[in-house]
């Protein structure tokens, strides 16, 4: 992960690319929880059951390989009010790939999801990269990682961080894939309950006009 083993997202690296969006005012105590990498028929259907019990709305980045295979899935995320992002088509490292190859598989992966929100597999994103995209695209980052992914942390330090923290507007991200599983089964449900009793709503990120 480019920010090393980090839960929050340093000011230095948001000034790099001061026109992502990486928090979100608001006017009421609201926290944008997303999730990265699905649809996973495994996953995805238990995280908007978790989000339904709590009136929850959230965003899903999506993969367009996983939208092709799991096209039921897919269509119960926007069935159910959430909001969507193309998060490539075979989760393309920007780091690793020429310009043309990572633009053209956002493209393709565009086909499926028609939507303008955006973040890049793993955050890396070359400023050139950065510079073509969000003149199409609302680019979106975030403050919070919950590291569900990491098996060197244990999930309740990964709670522990989480509430440290997230604050209103946080924009906090999750992975509805298998390798975060076993964490997010933890972590989701605790973070619903612990700031819904503290007066937050969970909302899904719109796309700017």
């Amino acid at each position: 992960m480019w920010l090393g083993k980090t839960f929050t997202t340093p000011s230095l690296v948001q000034k790099l690319f001061p026109r992502a969006t990486w928090h979100i005012r608001t006017k009421t105590p609201t926290i944008f929880l997303t999730f990265d990498d699905g649809p996973e028929p495994e996953v995805t259907p238990w995280v908007l059951d978790i989000l339904k019990q709590h009136e929850a709305k959230a965003t899903f980045f999506c993969i367009g390989k996983n939208v092709e295979k799991h096209s039921d899935v897919f269509k119960r995320i926007l069935d159910e009010g959430h909001s969507i992002g193309n998060h490539t088509y075979d989760h393309l490292n920007g780091w690793r790939s020429n310009n043309e190859a990572f633009l053209y598989n956002i493209k393709k992966s565009e086909t499926l999801l028609n939507c303008k929100l955006f973040r890049p597999p793993y955050g890396k994103l070359t400023y050139s990269q950065y510079k073509k995209l969000r003149e199409e695209y609302q680019i979106v980052m975030w403050d919070v990682l919950s590291r569900d992914f990491d098996s060197e942390i244990s999930k309740e330090k990964c709670f522990e961080k989480i509430l440290k923290y997230t604050s209103d507007g946080s924009i906090v991200v999750f992975h509805d894939s298998l390798k975060a599983k076993e964490k997010l089964l933890y972590l989701l449900p605790k973070v619903l309950e612990y700031f819904s009793k503290h007066g937050f709503n969970f909302e899904r990120i719109e796309a700017k006009n």
